[in-house]
């Protein structure tokens, strides 16, 4: 028989029996339409972690203390998102120079200073950045703002900016000499300043008042997006650290230092180094100190994890697919014995039966696949209400066809050897 003629037998029965190749595809359908979100699903938690950790190096290291862990009064452990590149000020290493006052109780309060990041540019090699930073939630008006609305307060200092990738829309960041005279200014995420004012344009130069004390808006920040944890520039109002210290914070100050290692592989031992560094001048307290690197390896496997998981979610529905897809070719043979017999009879080969029932087998297939990628077209849209981001690609679309023809034919090889191995005299007397 020519392939003209097997196509056209496989066709007349799948169009003789359309409602039983659409149930034969449902599985196929599901599948594909499994898979394609799964990629997507996978591809937009990648995506996000990359969005999360955009602006923040590899080598960046994040010292806190939290007081309350230790028994004391005070403020927690302060957020901060941390980036890289900033001015170079390593130094050579060596032992700790006296900081603070050195406590040796364990029930002691312990607030991070200047004088620490002081410390640690001078004693920690192989850095390229240090910052210290706090934030707290404090009421603030002016603007648009019909009544004192909480936000996000963080008191910087200059190398923030650098530390933490942050651009400019319009205006200066903070300065140094902002943080030396203790300026009232501030610097606008351009989430707030589109909120209280409109724009960053009429932002720029205007007065906001934080904690019923005025402050000159500096400048505006370009959007920036989400972050992997801490405070989102684009929701924060930034000061000088020294203002935020003596006016809005004051003894609750908690504040974190961040430093940027100059080469992410020596950042075990940029670590270890800062805690040389802060055992000299604070005798056994258990600071908390964290690399963004481990950070992001974390977040990646977690996204990786959930990917595999959905993979194995949809090749299950894709197994159980086959399977019908096996069944319903068992029944048609049984069905078509006699068919089969007269085929053989008029001279069909072992071959044309195999690839007849193959054929229907990857049509059927290739229809579900079809079908399912639409299905996941559909269903996308939807998914903006879970809250969940997913992210659709040409790739997800190309393995779900090819995953749903590629398991509908192998599942009917079987059934199809079966036909094909059918004794065409016996295959005509079968009742």
């Amino acid at each position: 028989m020519r392939l003209g003629e097997i196509f056209r037998l496989v066709w007349i029965n799948i169009l003789g029996n359309k409602f039983k190749m659409m149930l034969t595809s449902l599985g196929i359908i599901v599948g594909a339409a499994t898979i394609v979100m799964v990629i997507a699903i996978g591809r937009g938690g990648q995506m996000d972690v990359e969005d999360q950790f955009k602006n923040l190096s590899a080598g960046a290291i994040d010292i806190s203390y939290n007081n309350s862990s230790s028994g004391s009064s005070g403020g927690g452990m302060m957020p901060m998102m941390p980036g890289g590149g900033a001015r170079g000020v390593a130094r050579g290493g060596g032992a700790a120079r006296g900081g603070m006052m050195p406590s040796f109780g364990v029930n002691r309060n312990i607030t991070l200073s200047k004088d620490d990041v002081e410390e640690l540019e001078l004693f920690v090699p192989d850095i390229t950045a240090v910052s210290i930073s706090a934030t707290a939630k404090k009421g603030v008006t002016g603007g648009d703002l019909e009544e004192e609305t909480q936000y996000t307060i963080a008191g910087v200092t200059e190398s923030y900016q650098e530390v933490s990738n942050l651009t400019m829309a319009i205006g200066e960041f903070i300065t140094e000499e902002n943080d030396t005279n203790q300026d009232k200014v501030c610097v606008l995420g351009s989430s707030i300043a589109e909120e209280i004012f409109g724009s960053a344009m009429e932002a720029f130069d205007s007065i906001i008042y934080i904690d019923g004390r005025s402050y000159t808006v500096y400048g505006v920040l370009e959007r920036m997006g989400t972050v992997s944890s801490g405070i989102s520039p684009d929701e924060a109002i930034f000061v000088p650290y020294d203002t935020a210290e003596k006016y809005i914070m004051g003894r609750d100050i908690s504040p974190q230092i961040t430093v940027v290692a100059e080469d992410v592989n020596e950042v075990p031992e940029v670590i270890e180094n800062i805690k040389i560094v802060l055992d000299q001048n604070y005798t056994n307290a258990n600071f908390t100190i964290t690399d963004a690197g481990s950070k992001m390896e974390a977040a990646t496997s977690s996204a990786d994890t959930l990917a595999m998981l959905l993979v194995a979610v949809a090749s299950i529905v894709f197994i159980v697919g086959g399977i019908g897809i096996m069944n319903v070719l068992f029944v048609s043979v049984q069905e078509r014995t006699r068919e089969i017999g007269i085929l053989k009879a008029l001279g069909a080969s072992k071959r044309d039966i195999l690839l007849e029932f193959l054929a229907e087998a990857f049509l059927i297939s290739a229809f579900g696949g079809v079908v399912g990628i639409g299905l996941s077209m559909a269903l996308m849209p939807l998914m903006s209400y879970t809250g969940m981001r997913v992210e659709p690609s040409l790739t997800g679309y190309v393995l779900a066809l090819l995953f749903a023809v590629v398991t509908g034919t192998v599942f009917g090889f079987y059934p199809a050897r079966k036909a094909a191995a059918l004794v065409p005299i016996e295959a005509l007397n079968m009742e």
